[in-house]
């Protein structure tokens, strides 16, 4: 599957569901970094794809760049709050949770 789309964006065709999708496909596969440059361009394409700042933040983590996830799902949880998404809002906001409990507990010991 990340072959085709791949082909598709070689072949000129760059979207923001296309990019998501790839950068998606790319998380799963434990490859963080190249799913970021997927996320980011997603959101360039479309600011307001509020799936894209959650999955990006994840990637963010998986990096170890805590402070950027932070940063980048405090933003995205507004981008969806606004637009209306509050599913990922929630989920945005269970994640800042968990973060938060980590640091706090890694401060502790």
């Amino acid at each position: 599957m990340r072959q085709v789309l791949e082909k598709l964006l070689d072949d000129g065709r760059d979207d923001a569901l296309l990019r998501f999708t790839l950068g998606s496909i790319c998380l799963q596969e434990a490859d963080a970094e190249t799913a970021l440059v997927h996320l980011q361009r997603a959101i360039e394409l479309d600011p307001t794809y509020s799936a894209a700042w959650k999955l990006r933040g994840a990637a963010m983590l998986k990096l170890n760049r805590i402070e950027e996830a932070l940063r980048i799902w405090t933003e995205g949880r507004a981008v969806a709050q606004q637009k209306g998404d509050l599913q990922v809002a929630r989920e945005i906001t269970v994640f800042l949770k968990r973060l938060d409990k980590q640091c706090m507990a890694a401060n502790k010991g």
